[in-house]
């Protein structure tokens, strides 16, 4: 009985913070009504998380489950996000999973960790990391040859430095010949107007962005 029982396929689970319905406050889909999956976990500590609650704790689901919750909330589009939703083994899975169900899906991650087996469908959202950050070194390069057109860049910027320094590897690799680059400021540490004059003023190709949620909802959870 124990070899019969080993030999039963395990059903793939993920841990997961939270599942809830509210508006995309980032990415080009900003302003959305959008199903956000936030699985447990993240190798990266920057500075300015305004998701550590997510570090720790959770719960385990099916990936059943996870897509069985999405349905209930009646949205088109779904982000999976974190903490650092690809430091699970099943949210490979899991994203693959819900684009087979139809969903319009997004990735949020912070391009430490290796992008290539993401399902082509999904739209992987990629978090550099500035030196502000703290976690700059962590940033995976090779992740770049493997965006396409359909994918987005995201710089959080701390100070004019990591502007400067953002700004710098744009133009160097070209990042927005390859898909739209995003600009933000760290909230309520980089004035989002020096921001947007830097930005106007340099000729940036890149689309500024606030965090949508962060104006409408402040630090509230699950928003």
């Amino acid at each position: 009985m124990a070899e019969v029982a080993a030999r039963r396929p395990v059903t793939e689970r993920v841990r997961v913070t939270e599942i809830f319905r509210s508006l995309q406050g980032e990415s080009t889909f900003a302003g959305l009504p959008t199903v956000f999956v936030r699985l447990t976990g993240c190798p990266l500590r920057c500075v300015y998380c305004d998701s550590a609650y997510a570090f720790h704790g959770g719960t385990q689901y099916g990936l059943d489950e996870v897509v069985a919750t999405v349905d209930g909330h009646g949205v088109h589009h779904v982000c999976v996000t974190g903490g650092e939703p690809l430091a699970q083994r099943g949210c490979l899975g899991l994203l693959q999973q819900l684009c087979d169900a139809g969903y319009r899906v997004s990735l949020e991650t912070s391009g430490a960790l290796d992008i290539s087996a993401v399902d082509a469908r999904v739209v992987r959202v990629l978090d550099l990391k500035t030196p502000g950050s703290g976690e700059c070194h962590r940033n995976l390069w090779s992740n770049i040859d493997e965006l396409t057109a359909q994918d987005q860049i995201k710089f959080v910027l701390c100070d004019r430095h990591d502007y400067a320094w953002a700004l710098g590897a744009v133009r160097e690799r070209r990042l927005h010949e390859i898909c739209e680059v995003l600009f933000s400021p760290v909230w309520e540490t980089l004035p989002a107007r020096d921001l947007a004059d830097w930005i106007v003023a340099d000729g940036a190709p890149v689309r500024f962005q606030l965090q949508l949620h962060k104006i409408l909802w402040g630090d509230e959870p699950g928003r």
